[in-house]
């Protein structure tokens, strides 16, 4: 029935995506998290008090969830099966991350480089103003490539493990990172358990969805498997996050272009570890080769895993 749900819920993704006048779930999220982090990030015991928030952040996303398919299946298990579908499908992101890369795309294909980085910049967190074309495709491509594991294949990994339960306790672990896993003087401390509760949920989901983008999508270079494998490897550990390098560096390799580089942020130059050989420059096209391997990616990933489940819970059935 899960597995079902799941299905339901990345189908209901792909083609509805995020109602943009429907509450999302994600900010009432993040406006807990903001209460919480206005009541406690001051004073003594900073880490002490974000272990706490993280802790009633993530319960109360998982105890909620867990109440609401429980009732569900309660009434019938059809009614259950929808309910989770949809609960599900709004913690997934394919259908926005595409649609935001695809705005860049456009502006980029119209030659207009202004609207490019403005669009751009409602994506990432670097300065985009004085970005060339290259430049932003590499903005793009590198959060949709480390999206693919945040947004689409870990909240999946954990929706076929635990349901629409397991989702959202990984969606509310993600966006505690997000709003206040910073290594600055606000966050270091209070948002330091946040930050390595994300690394931990993160660590199998974005290891295996790079493992399938580099053996499974198209690769455009005339490299073996073999040597992509071991520079994949090798470059995904230059990356200052634990998990986002092996998404980058698969997508790198397996496009022959090179990510990393010099970015600013609030005007502070800021450096990250190239990965990838540079076979051909960057280009708008690398934009939509990069959706692709998301797509292919997240339907691989649900079939893999979803698979193995299914599997494994047979014998016991």
């Amino acid at each position: 029935m899960t597995i079902l749900a799941v299905i339901i819920g990345q189908l209901l993704d792909l083609i509805i995506g995020d109602p943009p006048k429907m509450p999302h779930p994600i900010r009432w999220i993040g406006s807990f998290i903001r209460f919480l982090t206005t009541k406690l990030n001051h004073g003594s015991h900073r880490f002490f008090k974000g272990a706490v928030t993280a802790i009633l952040v993530v319960s109360t996303a998982a105890v909620t969830t867990f109440l609401i398919v429980y009732v569900s299946y309660g009434i019938h298990v059809m009614v259950g099966i929808i309910v989770e579908g949809i609960l599900i499908g709004v913690g997934l992101a394919q259908r926005s991350l595409k649609e935001a890369a695809m705005e860049v795309y456009v502006a980029l294909e119209k030659g207009d480089l202004k609207e490019a980085r403005k669009k751009l910049s409602w994506i990432v967190g670097r300065d985009t103003e004085h970005l060339n074309e290259p430049e932003i495709v590499r903005g793009v491509v590198e959060t949709v490539s480390e999206n693919t594991s945040d947004g689409v294949t870990a909240p999946l990994f954990y929706a076929c493990l635990f349901g629409a339960t397991g989702l959202w306790t990984y969606k509310a672990i993600n966006t505690l990172d997000s709003m206040i896993g910073y290594k600055n003087e606000e966050y270091m401390e209070f948002g330091k358990f946040s930050a390595r509760l994300d690394d931990i949920a993160n660590f199998i989901p974005s290891r295996l969805t790079g493992f399938i983008i580099l053996c499974f999508t198209k690769n455009k270079t005339n490299r073996p498997l073999k040597e992509r494998f071991r520079l994949w490897l090798e470059d995904a550990k230059k990356h200052p996050s634990p998990n986002s390098g092996y998404l980058e560096a698969a997508t790198s390799y397996q496009l022959g272009i090179r990510l990393g580089g010099y970015n600013s942020y609030q005007g502070i130059p800021s450096f990250r570890a190239y990965m990838g050989i540079a076979d051909v420059p960057l280009e708008a096209e690398h934009i939509k080769e990069t959706i692709r391997q998301m797509l292919i990616a997240s339907f691989l990933f649900t079939i893999l895993i979803g698979g193995v489940i299914v599997a494994i819970s047979i014998p016991w059935s």
